[in-house]
């Protein structure tokens, strides 16, 4: 989810933190990215006749086709990534995973019930989840190309921005907005700018300017995304974005804010979740994990390609043409 509505606030406050880029402005530098954001979007829309990409055997392979596509594009362009795959989430977005498994749940039940083919369709990306299979894929599929990836003892968008903060990494590519929460000081982005058309192009948010704009800390800044609502905290009744910008500003802290309100408005233990979020956010270490990968292996990446996931010997011949 990560927090609610953060991206219109940044526009409407710090708009210049914002900048449309293309992805030739990335060339030789090294990127974490968020891999859940792209597994998902794959398994959501790489279709075939209406249904999932499969190979012979009737193994989703939509995954493994869509990453490849997304690696080969960031190659093209001279950028180095790094996949993150996520790890254990703390026990503090129990509840959070919980309410989302509930609603795939409850789509898949309403998605049996229906003839009608695009409300089955708009039923089932609700129900996606990934598991291990689809993590493991993708390891096998990235060795062979000699892409580094990690998996981490967390998630995947905290460590990424933990590379990014470290200066392990230029940016973090993803579309959780709580990487900035995390104090990655780069965030990329699809670009968020539904009139410009080109393929290519990227939203790179600046937490530095972000802050500018905000005229605020970094721990203000991710008090006002608590507020927001994040996986961590419930939110408080009637506060959205714009509230929790003025309530920050107006008082500097949470926990003033939380000192005028009435507390029957205030959730049970709020204060003490919301002070474990934001040390979530602060507070967190990861050691160094290694990411060194062997070279691309062309002739047995383009054996898994053809032969595993059913791809044409020619597609998978012209995508290497892209990065050799």
């Amino acid at each position: 989810m990560g927090i609610k509505n953060l991206t219109q606030l940044i526009k409407s406050k710090a708009p210049d933190a914002i900048q449309t880029e293309g992805m030739y402005s990335l060339k030789d530098k090294t990127i974490a990215i968020d891999a859940s954001i792209l597994i998902y979007k794959s398994l959501a829309n790489v279709r075939h006749n209406q249904s999932y990409l499969t190979n012979k055997d009737g193994k989703v392979v939509s995954h493994i086709i869509g990453l490849f596509h997304k690696t080969i594009q960031f190659l093209s362009f001279g950028i180095k990534p790094i996949y993150i795959f996520d790890g254990k989430p703390p026990p503090e977005k129990k509840e959070v995973i919980m309410e989302r498994n509930k609603k795939a749940h409850a789509s898949k039940l309403l998605m049996e019930q229906t003839d009608v083919l695009e409300e089955k369709q708009k039923l089932e990306k609700s129900t996606i989840r990934i598991n291990k299979e689809h993590v493991n894929d993708l390891k096998q599929l990235f060795t062979l190309m000699g892409v580094p990836f990690i998996q981490p003892d967390g998630e995947a968008e905290t460590y990424a921005a933990h590379l990014c903060k470290t200066n392990q990494v230029y940016g973090v590519y993803s579309e959780d907005m709580d990487t900035l929460s995390f104090g990655s000081p780069i965030l990329i982005r699809n670009c968020i700018d539904r009139s410009i058309k080109r393929k290519d192009a990227l939203s790179v948010f600046s937490l530095k300017d972000i802050l500018e704009g905000f005229n605020m800390n970094y721990e203000q800044f991710v008090e006002v995304c608590i507020l927001c609502g994040c996986d961590y905290c419930e939110t408080i009744s009637k506060i959205g974005n714009v509230r929790a910008f003025q309530a920050i500003e107006k008082h500097n802290s949470l926990e003033a804010f939380l000192a005028t309100l009435e507390p029957t408005l205030i959730p049970p233990d709020y204060l003490q979740k919301s002070n474990k979020a934001k040390e979530l956010f602060i507070n967190y270490s990861f050691p160094d994990y290694n990411r060194e990968s062997p070279p691309l292996d062309a002739v047995n990446l383009t054996k898994y390609l053809v032969d595993d996931c059913g791809m044409a010997l020619n597609r998978v011949q012209n995508a290497l043409k892209k990065i050799n």
